[in-house]
């Protein structure tokens, strides 16, 4: 699953969390999150642009503490449970390209939809739809987004 190269080891799983934090840090910030929110593009690209912003992230905001939480929680699950999904699905072998790649795609969108499962029963007035749709809404985000962090993994094999 490690790859020797120039002295280091690079791995799949350590590509893909890297990768999936870069996403969550550049991306989760209170100023693209309010940027995504006050320049709603009606295109496809624009619709690209909100969903990078989903596994928001804040230090302080008006919402509660449960609710700021719950958000923080959701972004650091999407990191680590990329990193667990990553290394249960993907094959990182050469003559499996194809594989690794939507394998690590697939890691990405269940990682994001279980990380706002789980995450939604940390906010205030937490409920089964609350939580549903923000499962729902990290499936949405790993399936747009993912193919982003399918690619760096593709590309740290090769």
């Amino acid at each position: 699953m490690a790859t020797a190269t120039a002295g280091r080891v690079r791995t799949v799983t350590g590509a893909a969390v890297l990768t999936a934090l870069v996403l969550v840090i550049a991306f989760g910030n209170p100023a693209y999150s309010d940027w995504a929110k006050d320049h709603p593009l009606n295109d496809a690209w624009g619709f690209f642009l909100k969903q990078l912003a989903w596994p928001t992230w804040s230090f302080s905001s008006d919402d509660s503490i449960r609710t700021i939480l719950a958000s923080d929680v959701k972004a650091i699950l999407v990191v680590v449970l990329t990193g667990v999904f990553v290394s249960l699905m993907a094959d990182p072998s050469p003559s499996r390209s194809a594989r690794l790649f939507f394998s690590s795609w697939g890691a990405y969108v269940f990682a994001a939809a279980f990380a706002g499962l789980l995450a939604a029963f940390i906010q205030a007035d937490a409920s089964l739809r609350g939580a549903i749709d923000w499962a729902a809404g990290g499936g949405i985000y790993g399936l747009f987004v993912g193919w982003v962090l399918a690619i760096v993994v593709f590309a740290s094999r090769h």
